[in-house]
């Protein structure tokens, strides 16, 4: 596998089988990619609740004192 293929790595070390093992890259692409990840989850979870009935302060707070 070459480093060109993955945009985000500046080098790839692999094991002597050539398996890719760990992957070298800028920290602020690091940065970059955990926030990509972390809006993919908030739009995963959002859509999660898309049709669910909002609750106002004091029905949220009976709900969690249920739990």
């Amino acid at each position: 596998m070459q480093a060109d293929k993955y945009p985000f790595a500046q080098e790839l070390i692999t094991d002597i089988d050539g398996n890719i093992r760990k992957v070298v890259m800028d920290f602020q692409e690091y940065l970059r990619l955990l926030e990509a990840l972390e809006d993919e989850g908030l739009i995963l979870a959002m859509k999660e609740v898309e049709n669910e009935t909002p609750l106002n302060f004091n029905e949220a707070l009976a709900e969690l004192e249920q739990e």
